[in-house]
């Protein structure tokens, strides 16, 4: 399947050092074509860290899906640095030994190697990287479910919530700084919002009947949800701090999990209205939701990609919970994913995370490839990613 302007394409590296008036030469301009892939080397790093920093490195390159690794007497750009604690260096240099991407950072060292992994797939692709972002989910290996959160490779997982009740559904805005889910501690469904930067924790949705769903819009003012004070599940907007709550649907049906499309104009939503869930699409403003054309009965847990093209879900065949994705637009929907829950976006519009038994999994949809990220916080569910 194709589901970026990378399917089924391979690259080659083009670097051309052009004069500029009045100067010996300029930087290296950078072209990428079709032809062989570009193949990266990271040679080993120095520093105390290198060890570690090299291996968080040939792992990012590798998952970004964009580039392949290599040795460096046959590869395109190679990588060479030195990592410290507090401190990372390195620079990517082509054939000719001009310079593709030279950087130091300061902090921690794992999180500056995400940080060069996706400048440099971006320097190399065009694309964006995913190793800087986040990603959340649910475990139950306390016994309750809690919220989690860690890097988008499964590294520095961290036990967010210990409210020792139903904590669910989290969903991270678009920058990764904040966090809403929905919990229990009450007895009831409320939504909460964590400010993951100072820790900050704030009951925002405690309406009458279930609070449910958040998810805060792409410019971080709203959040849209599934709220009950009204009547049946309905789809509503509220101000960031849940003031305001601007109801959008409204039908027999029951509605749940909106997503936001990446300018905040529209939402994608499911509604039971005629019998087996489906989705829906609707104005933010509010309007009457239109049926989008899957081509499946069972349609749940939307996700709209950051480029808006596509949106992935859950579709249930014989029983078992199956991935499919929509070009928006062009349908109907394929599947993807031959088991799997909860599929969510990265930054880049060609991976997703899912859910599936004790593991959380990260699925490029151009190459196809899975691999598990995350598998020692008992069963996994609804993961939520950073863009």
């Amino acid at each position: 399947m194709k589901f970026s302007a990378l399917s089924g394409l391979c690259f080659t590296l083009l670097i051309v050092a052009t004069p500029s008036h009045g100067q010996e030469a300029a930087s290296p301009v950078i072209t990428i074509r079709k032809g062989t892939a570009v193949v990266v080397a990271v040679k080993e790093l120095g520093g105390n860290a290198g060890p570690a920093a090299g291996a968080v490195l040939k792992n990012d390159l590798q998952l970004s899906g964009a580039l392949s690794l290599g040795e460096a007497d046959n590869a395109s750009v190679v990588v060479s640095g030195s990592a410290d604690p507090g401190s990372f260096s390195a620079a990517a240099l082509d054939k000719t030994g001009a310079v593709v991407l030279k950087k130091s950072y300061g902090g921690d060292p794992r999180r500056a190697v995400h940080a060069f992994a996706d400048e440099l797939v971006e320097t190399l692709t065009g694309s964006k990287g995913i190793a800087t972002s986040r990603v959340a989910f649910v475990g139950n290996r306390t016994g309750h479910k809690e919220i989690y959160t860690a890097d988008y490779d499964g590294g520095n997982a961290y036990q967010l919530t210990h409210d020792q009740a139903i904590s669910v559904a989290p969903h991270l805005s678009p920058d990764g700084h904040r966090l809403t889910y929905t919990g229990y501690q009450s007895g009831y469904a409320d939504v909460y919002l964590i400010d993951l930067r100072s820790g900050a924790r704030n009951r925002v949705l405690k309406f009458p009947g279930i609070n449910t769903g958040a998810a805060i819009s792409p410019d971080g003012s709203r959040i849209a949800c599934t709220l009950s004070k009204d009547g049946s599940p309905a789809i509503y907007v509220t101000t960031i701090s849940g003031d305001s709550p601007r109801r959008l649907t409204r039908s027999r049906g029951a509605e749940s999990s909106p997503t936001w499309s990446p300018d905040g104009a529209t939402l994608i939503y499911a509604s039971d209205e005629g019998g087996a869930p489906q989705l829906f699409q609707v104005p933010a403003g509010g309007g009457r939701g239109r049926l989008l054309n899957t081509g499946f009965g069972y349609c749940t847990e939307p996700d709209w990609s950051p480029d808006g093209k596509r949106v992935a879900f859950n579709v249930r065949v014989g029983g078992t919970f199956q991935v499919a994705v929509l070009e928006l637009g062009s349908g109907p929907a394929r599947v993807v994913i031959g088991a799997g829950e909860n599929p969510v976006w990265g930054p880049d519009s060609r991976h997703l995370l899912f859910a599936r038994g004790t593991g959380l999994y990260l699925f490029d949809t151009v190459s196809s490839r899975e691999n598990r990220v995350i598998g020692d916080l008992g069963k996994i569910s609804e993961p939520a990613w950073s863009r």
